[in-house]
């Protein structure tokens, strides 16, 4: 993968319009998690150390095309500017004379992209309007390169473009696991259903050595090889699927693993009594709620063999004690890997952050995506468009 970054780019006494993501959480007018904030914070600071004057881009919310003041993004200035150590520029109606009248230094925000609905039609009026607003441009925004509006893949293609910091390091991050990866390779795939993700196991079946499938997933990869699964969540009418898929695994030299012990309980709650049993003898009343010690034990086997590891979604309902042990377990001996530089390990999705966040190993991971949407549709295979037209881009 080849794309421009900072350090390819001449930004002295230029604008840079740069995309961030800095949709952030909010209540009663406060950011109550500035994290999306602070990972920007090396992307703006390097425009500024290179001459550059930062013009961030920004959605919040779903406005639905149109001006909403409570998704303004003023609301988001008092975070910016703790997290910079500066003052920001707020702008609502954008406009080159005012723009190029700035002082040497600023930073300048630029009012949500999404209320006029020609953002997420990637009008190329508006694409064009944007980059009349700047010299350079700077996607920054990993989290929204699965979108193809006019600030994410628009603008990309009308001025000279490159990846911010963070972007960098999610696609350097992202091409290590799956594009030009260390062998062997294993990927952990966990979660609720197996529909959700049917496009996943698809491309990482083709691309990783070993599949571990773990939550809800694996209950129906259990009942497709006919095995009990009692009253636990699984999508019965996904069999022939799940089936298919370990075929096609079995042409691909993929090997695919499933629980071979498991946490059972007859409630769903925590705490609830709970026993562990092999695989294959889920009671009719019990519901499976977690992977067992033996394919944790199985696991670190496999973790010992691999050199990369790509990780989405917990192996059990992890929200829940005693139900999180087996994936607090298999995270913490990823961690172990990770830091005696043993494996690189990426991980990344909603679920899958809180969980390396709860066992308290998400900081030793090579890297972890909060990226959601885009860093599933990357597993996935899919092209994004905001990262093709970075690929695309000219030099400044």
């Amino acid at each position: 993968m080849r794309f421009n970054t900072l350090d390819d780019m001449d930004l002295a006494g230029k604008l840079v319009l740069t995309r961030v993501d800095i949709n952030v959480p909010v209540e009663d007018g406060t950011v109550t998690d500035a994290t999306r904030i602070e990972r920007i914070v090396p992307t703006i600071k390097d425009i500024l150390a290179k001459g550059g004057r930062p013009v961030m881009l920004a959605h919040f919310g779903r406005p639905k095309g149109k001006v909403v003041p409570e998704m303004s993004l003023r609301v988001t200035l008092p975070a910016l500017e703790d997290a910079l150590g500066q003052s920001v520029t707020f702008i609502e109606k954008p406009d080159r004379a005012t723009l190029d009248a700035l002082p040497e230094g600023t930073v300048t925000l630029i009012e949500n992209t999404r209320f006029t609905a020609m953002e997420e039609a990637n009008d190329p009026k508006m694409a064009g309007f944007l980059a009349s607003l700047g010299d350079v441009y700077c996607n920054d925004a990993f989290s929204a390169a699965h979108r193809a509006h006019a600030s994410t893949e628009g603008v990309a293609r009308l001025l000279p473009a490159c990846a911010g910091r963070l972007m960098e390091a999610e696609l350097s991050a992202l091409d290590a696991a799956l594009g030009t990866p260390l062998r062997p390779v294993m990927a952990v795939v966990g979660g609720a259903k197996v529909s959700s993700k049917l496009d996943l196991l698809s491309n990482l079946i083709e691309k990783v050595d070993h599949l571990v499938i773990g939550g809800g997933m694996a209950n129906t990869f259990l009942a497709a090889q006919g095995k009990p699964v009692g009253k636990s969540l699984c999508e019965h009418d996904l069999a022939d699927t799940a089936r298919a898929i370990m075929a096609k695994a079995e042409t691909t030299a993929c090997t695919i693993h499933l629980p071979v012990d498991i946490v059972v309980a007859r409630e769903f709650k925590a705490h609830a009594p709970s026993e562990i049993l092999p695989a294959d003898a889920c009671p009719d009343d019990a519901m499976i709620l977690d992977a067992g010690p033996a394919t944790v034990a199985a696991f670190d086997t496999l973790l010992q063999e691999c050199t990369t590891l790509v990780w989405n979604g917990p192996l059990g309902a992890f929200e829940m004690p005693p139900f999180d042990a087996a994936t607090v377990r298999a995270a913490k001996l990823a961690g172990i890997a990770t830091t005696a530089e043993d494996l690189i390990s990426v991980a990344g999705g909603g679920d899958t952050v809180a969980a390396l966040n709860h066992a308290g190993v998400a900081d030793q991971f090579t890297y972890v995506s909060s990226a959601g949407g885009a860093f599933l549709e990357w597993m996935e295979g899919k092209t994004l468009p905001g990262v093709a037209a970075l690929e695309a881009a000219k030099t400044a």
